[in-house]
């Protein structure tokens, strides 16, 4: 064969394979693993509240994120022995000054019993990070029953696996009044586990520590 028909050939080979959609092209295995992959993050906590006149308690928190789909329940958040189921939607903006916002809706079940819509936001400008969660609380059986619920940290990063800042805890957790309490924090963090221990009203009969264990997996 001369090397004028092999050439021949070669374009009309190229020729048909366009014909029956186009020459093939070459996916890297990691790019279709990358995007094949259905990635789920998900975080347990818990919170024991160990109050100075008060009962003690466990507070403990389940969350499940994929993308923009935010799933979440409580025990013990808005009041003893209640729970609530939570569905939000993720989103995010920003680079070096980032705000993470998550808007809710959840059910509310146990000694009280209603819907809240909520929302968690965490705006973060390194090392300083602001985080706010709340929620209204719609009581289903007594209109007075209803009530904001928030929990707000300001805290300060000297290394990668610690943080001190302030806290500010607006709940109806232990009763029928209003308790707003403040108090500094202190945590710690180890690969996906994080330590972090509050100290609310400090100083005063009211006073109670919180220590709470988050695992990310």
């Amino acid at each position: 064969m001369t090397r004028t028909s092999a050439t021949l050939l070669i374009v009309l080979g190229l020729a048909v394979s366009e014909s029956f959609g186009g020459p093939a092209t070459i996916v890297p295995v990691e790019a279709v693993d990358e995007t094949a992959e259905t990635e789920w993050e998900f975080s347990l906590s818990i919170s024991t509240y160990l109050a100075q006149h008060s009962r003690d308690y466990a507070n403990p928190n389940f969350t499940a994120d994929h993308d923009w789909l935010h799933l979440e329940a409580r025990y013990n958040y808005e009041a003893l022995k209640t729970g609530s189921l939570w569905l939000g939607y993720n989103f995010s903006v920003g680079k070096k000054l980032t705000l993470e916002a998550t808007p809710m809706i959840g059910g509310v079940f146990g000694d009280i019993t209603g819907i809240a819509p909520g929302y968690a936001i965490s705006i973060s400008y390194e090392p300083i990070e602001f985080f706010t969660q709340g929620e209204y609380f719609f009581d289903s059986a007594i209109h007075a029953g209803d009530f904001f619920y928030s929990w707000s940290e300001l805290s300060y990063a000297p290394a990668s696996w610690c943080k001190v800042g302030v806290v500010v805890d607006r709940t109806k957790a232990f009763g029928s009044n209003i308790d707003i309490r403040r108090g500094p924090l202190v945590g710690f963090k180890y690969k996906k586990v994080d330590f972090t221990t509050y100290w609310l009203s400090p100083g005063t009969r009211d006073a109670t520590f919180i220590f709470t264990v988050n695992v990310n997996f």
